[in-house]
């Protein structure tokens, strides 16, 4: 039983696993790109570019998703890089796009899933804006609470373009999008 696990878990980064994971990364950066609305110190409303990511974990599992989300983090940073620290550019970009990968662990449960990975990124953003950019916080106010509103303002949007989009891609024989594999 111990051998069949690990053989299922090597077989999760099959050359289909790596093309859909492709494939996802790309569509999630087009999507990425169209901006329906952007914030001064960096984060963005788009039209459900995390969609494509969420949907991969919760087809092939949480490593790829982890991996995937790690690869479009990059991506992002070279689209459009905002540094100031080593430690903060992987916070918000390959860790917080990784963390989109939990998604994975509730394949059974989509909604569930969207709000596991997104959650996963918010933590990632606000603790990157408590230590990296507490400076942008009015005086007197709690760096936790001024980045998990910053960091919510446009995540909480996003999240929930994620949940209509995953909840039409569910709907009826296009369901069989979410449908695990793997």
């Amino acid at each position: 039983m111990e051998t069949e696990s690990k053989s299922t878990a090597k077989a999760r980064f099959t050359v289909q696993a790596l093309v859909e994971a492709a494939v996802m990364v790309a569509l999630a950066t087009v999507l990425s790109v169209i901006v329906l609305y952007r914030l001064p110190q960096g984060g963005s409303v788009t039209p459900a570019s995390m969609v494509p990511l969420l949907v991969l974990a919760m087809r092939r599992g949480v490593r790829v998703g982890l991996s995937a989300g790690a690869v479009y983090g990059f991506i992002q940073f070279l689209i459009e890089p905002y540094v100031v620290h080593w430690a903060q550019v992987m916070l918000d970009y390959p860790v917080a796009f990784g963390l989109l990968g939990l998604a994975g662990l509730f394949r059974r449960w989509p909604y569930l899933g969207v709000v596991a990975g997104v959650a996963g990124r918010l933590v990632a953003h606000v603790l990157s804006g408590v230590v990296f950019f507490a400076s942008f916080a009015p005086a007197g106010t709690n760096v936790w609470v001024y980045s998990l509103v910053y960091n919510g303002s446009y995540l909480v949007p996003e999240m929930a373009l994620s949940l209509v989009v995953v909840l039409m891609l569910g709907l009826g024989t296009r369901g069989q999008l979410l449908r695990r594999v793997g």
